[in-house]
């Protein structure tokens, strides 16, 4: 209209605008929207390898990288690309939910396990163990015995594996336990550029390696042995955790140990 009123009767925009009530701002706005093509990248790249993440979590790691995109536009790019977590999917499509593709295992400290397993003492006090497995070799790295394990407790546990083995996993597949989505151990993650793959909901045989183990685990110790205190736990369990790594063949492994495994393979014989 603005236009029209200038091109017929040759008026200043300043007398077209005030003629029609529109404000001069809003005539010479010109709008500047750019592409989100990038962005929409690494949105869908986040949620690809932290499948877990709802929108909250992806806009605070995009700051963290340096991207200026508020919530608001980051929520509408979420929604765009179908990654709602929270969005309800027929019974025959749950699958959609799971983001990720495993890939195939070749190579040691390419993908971790860890997992809880609760037991209790002789007078019946309860008590949880945080086992940590290698997924390529079957060898469990690392057990943490206590009656209340915390996120920062996960976090410990990762840097006394990472100090002594010198070195931290492509990617740790967890549950979604209030551990293992803590900030703390997220924080951890972010620092050493390990993926977190978390389980869907319900489905533990998203995370075989360390369900299978942790039967072993409780059938093989936990169900053979009396604990007369949590000290005597952390040294049966040790002791435990000592004979599955360097004596107990295992039946995935062609009856290797899995120190066995470790050891073919660091000298350069990864074939079964």
């Amino acid at each position: 209209m603005v236009q029209k009123l200038i091109d017929q009767y040759k008026v200043s925009a300043k007398k077209a605008c005030s003629a029609v009530l529109l404000a001069r701002s809003m005539w010479y706005y010109k709008s500047t929207k750019r592409s989100d093509k990038a962005v929409r990248t690494r949105i869908k790249e986040i949620a690809n390898t932290r499948i877990r993440y709802g929108v909250n979590r992806i806009h605070i790691l995009l700051r963290r990288e340096g991207w200026k995109d508020n919530k608001k536009r980051v929520h509408r790019i979420y929604k765009e690309e179908g990654l709602n977590l929270r969005s309800k999917r027929p019974r025959r499509s749950k699958v959609a939910a799971h983001r990720m593709e495993r890939p195939d295992l070749n190579n040691l400290h390419q993908c971790w396990s860890m997992d809880f397993v609760a037991d209790q003492l002789f007078d019946g006090r309860k008590f949880r163990v945080l086992t940590l497995v290698d997924n390529f070799s079957r060898q469990c790295l690392a057990t943490r015995v206590g009656q209340s394990i915390k996120g920062i407790d996960v976090v410990r546990l990762m840097e006394d594996v990472k100090q002594y083995h010198r070195v931290t996993p492509k990617r740790i597949q967890v549950d979604n336990g209030s551990e293992f989505i803590s900030k703390d151990f997220d924080r951890w993650a972010y620092e050493n550029q390990v993926t977190l793959d978390y389980s869907r909901p319900g489905k533990p045989t998203d995370n075989p390696f360390i369900e299978s183990f942790n039967g072993s685990f409780r059938d093989e110790c936990l169900n053979t042995n009396w604990f007369l205190s949590l000290e005597d736990a952390v040294e049966k369990i040790e002791d435990w955790r000592h004979e599955y790594n360097h004596f107990r063949p295992h039946s995935s492994l062609n009856g290797m140990t899995p120190q066995e495994m470790v050891e073919m393979y660091q000298k350069g014989s990864p074939d079964l």
